[in-house]
């Protein structure tokens, strides 16, 4: 006990922000050892991105002094690669406290010499991450938890490609942060420059401008009927100004949640992908008889798509978008991370172009292609795609949607919708039909016996038919994750990145004859994902 709280006291005397100080002091005073012991059990580590967690006082929290460190070991790690005060950009989206971060950040790197430009107001996610390329900056910083909880914030890093850090830049980060020192000791500097809406107006044309709008008829593009929600985040005046460039009649936005709060308070869970996150929009597009409707995550890097009264899936929205990309002649590299459906490999082979699948995360996805065959297409089935990757060096849920409202309104000038189109990919191709098992629990052991009682004893069969196990640990780069594949069935089951979670992505393919036997195959599609479901399940002890 004693130790908890001498760290405790040392953490306070170096606590550069009264507010947190005081916190820390509070429960020394009250001898709370409980919550100083969560909450000094070790630091925030890097993980997707960079940090994310509670927004509370103490190393295993959000807050002004772990943020001034880890802009500190940025700035270490930067000079430490010959970069010392070359250019940093820093965004930061409406969350509590993101603007307090932004403002540390930039003091810290200010004070090591740091060339700092921050952004003028909340923005987007994507935003940073063309901001880094565009300004020529060897970093960037978004201080965002995307769609955490609302008492969460988080600390993305970039480098001077705009894109999510990869080892060993995250682990050398990391060490650099553990070596800077208190957080008061810290020098620091007002000499930072606040950016003007030059790099968010460069944004809006570039994504524009890598779109194509002008390839759609004016009148299809001012028809097509748009519901919209940026689920309380930062997204919509971004989004609109993308949309109204792009020539689209404007946004029926759901008006609850179309300013910023970083309450979240008409959703449970921020998150497009969480049951009841969408009822809103679901409402607004029957109001509006919308022909598509779009939500975007808090930070707008993500987004979900609702049509003909269902929330397609990612792996739906992957595919007709890369669907409509190759249809375009948007000849590269279409990568897709190793959970997600298969069928973009199949589109990928009948219009001869390369196709990766690459480990988990954007991190990952960005950087497919090659110098013959760059990346020109990539998602993952969370929600995530780049359509746009020589903009925005990251998965970006506003130039998606861009690309969504285009091919709707395709598709609605011939009177179909992008479910009809769905409808004649699995004629083409056959029905892949992909879901989840995701099993969350309190005692991360429980993951670790799970994922050893597979790779021990992984079954033979599934759903009856012969399946092979590879253990994605031995992959390059390794993988904690075991594949099961067969014949029109797959699983892959990884603990999850950033939540305590084990995560099971399932998928089976079910042959099409015609068009009117689409309705049969999804019926047994779904019939069948149940079922493995449910052996998947045995499989890992749960």
């Amino acid at each position: 006990m004693t130790g908890v709280l001498d760290a405790a006291r040392a953490w306070a005397a170096a606590d550069l922000h009264e507010g947190d100080r005081a916190e820390v002091e509070a429960l020394v005073a009250a001898g709370d050892t409980a919550e100083l012991e969560r909450r000094f059990s070790g630091p925030l580590t890097f993980g997707t991105a960079g940090l994310r967690g509670p927004l509370r006082a103490g190393p295993a929290g959000m807050n002004a002094a772990v943020v001034a460190r880890a802009a500190a070991g940025l700035g270490r790690y930067l000079a430490g690669t010959g970069q010392a005060g070359r250019g940093v950009v820093v965004g930061y989206d409406a969350r509590h406290r993101s603007d307090e971060f932004a403002r540390v950040t930039a003091a810290v790197l200010a004070g090591a010499g740091f060339a700092v430009q921050v952004l003028p107001r909340p923005l987007p996610t994507p935003v940073l991450s063309y901001a880094v390329r565009h300004l020529g900056a060897v970093a960037g910083v978004m201080v965002t938890a995307s769609h955490n909880p609302p008492q969460d914030n988080g600390y993305k890093v970039y480098l001077a490609d705009g894109a999510q850090l990869v080892p060993p830049a995250d682990r050398e980060i990391e060490a650099a942060i553990a070596a800077a020192g208190p957080a008061r000791a810290l020098p620091l500097s007002d000499d930072w420059l606040t950016l003007g809406d030059d790099v968010e107006a460069d944004y809006v044309a570039a994504v524009v401008d890598a779109l194509e709008p002008g390839r759609v008829a004016l009148a299809d593009r001012q028809r097509l009927r748009l519901a919209y929600t940026a689920m309380h985040g930062v997204g919509s005046a971004t989004t609109r100004r993308v949309f109204d460039a792009a020539g689209f009649a404007p946004l029926h936005a759901v008006p609850e949640q179309d300013r910023p709060d970083p309450d979240f308070p008409t959703v449970a869970f921020p998150n497009p992908e969480e049951p009841g996150a969408v009822d809103l929009l679901v409402d607004l597009a029957v109001r509006t008889d919308a022909h598509v409707a779009i939500a975007e995550d808090p930070d707008a890097d993500r987004c979900s798509v609702v049509c003909d009264d269902r929330q397609l899936t990612g792996d739906e929205v992957g595919v007709l978008l890369a669907d409509w990309l190759l249809r375009r002649g948007v000849r590269g590299t279409y990568a897709r991370s190793l959970v997600s459906g298969s069928l973009l490999g199949e589109l990928a082979r009948a219009h001869g172009v390369p196709a990766e699948e690459t480990p988990t995360g954007f991190k990952w996805i960005i950087r497919a292609g090659s110098a013959e065959a760059p990346l020109v297409f990539g998602y993952e089935e969370a929600l995530g795609y780049a359509v746009t990757p020589s903009v925005a060096h990251d998965k970006d849920g506003i130039s998606a949607a861009l690309a969504v409202a285009l091919l709707a309104a395709e598709l609605a000038a011939d009177g179909r919708t992008l479910t009809d189109r769905l409808d004649e990919l699995a004629v083409e191709h056959g029905l892949f039909a992909t879901g989840q098992l995701s099993v969350r629990v309190e005692d991360l052991s429980l993951i670790t016996a799970a994922m050893q009682r597979l790779r021990a004893s992984a079954p033979a069969q599934l759903l009856g038919r012969p399946v092979a196990a590879t253990d994605l640990a031995d992959a390059r780069p390794a993988v904690d994750a075991v594949r099961l594949q067969g014949e029109g069935v797959r699983v892959i089951v990884r603990p999850s990145g950033t939540e305590p979670k084990l995560k099971a992505y399932l998928e089976v393919v079910v042959p099409v004859t015609d068009a009117a036997g689409v309705p049969a195959a999804r019926r047994r599609g779904a019939e069948e994902l149940d079922r493995l479901r449910t052996e998947t399940a045995a499989a890992l002890g749960l």
